[in-house]
């Protein structure tokens, strides 16, 4: 059941190409918080969903193929709670707005796509276990705070 305070707050992941590491930690915010945030992502040059960043998720059971890249400039900042930046080295998108700002360096996997294909797969997998390892520690410090 959704939480009335929280249901009608989103929460933001960032990246700049919108294509994999933000594409993962939507889908895995959207199974770990289970309806009680809106979950979007966004990148400041959005490209195309990487299907590597499908194939490993797929691996969790979770399904992000429906998700697409969408700019920065098209998200409304009205009820935003959170915007989680996701970039390592690459210049990071700005979201102007009064929500909670946390920055997570994750290393780009989709950098060198030369890469063989196992390669890649093992690059999306650390890229994504790290999102989750971040989303398990954030996400139980919003469950104590909804539950005071």
């Amino acid at each position: 059941m959704t939480s009335p305070t929280n249901s009608n707050q989103r929460i933001l992941f960032l990246c700049v190409a919108n294509s994999a590491r933000s594409q993962m930690a939507e889908g895995l915010a959207r199974q770990l918080l289970r309806g009680r945030f809106t979950v979007q992502s966004a990148g400041s040059a959005p490209s195309r969903l990487n299907p590597y960043a499908i194939e490993v998720m797929g691996e969790l059971g979770i399904s992000i193929s429906d998700q697409y890249s969408k700019s920065v400039e098209d998200i409304d900042p009205e009820g935003v709670h959170s915007v989680i930046t996701l970039c390592a080295e690459e210049v990071c998108p700005v979201f102007l707005t009064q929500a909670q700002r946390l920055h997570w360096p994750i290393e780009d996997p989709a950098t060198d796509q030369a890469l063989p294909r196992e390669q890649m797969l093992s690059r999306f997998r650390a890229a994504r276990d790290k999102i989750w390892q971040k989303l398990e520690v954030w996400s139980a410090g919003l469950k104590d705070a909804t539950h005071e």
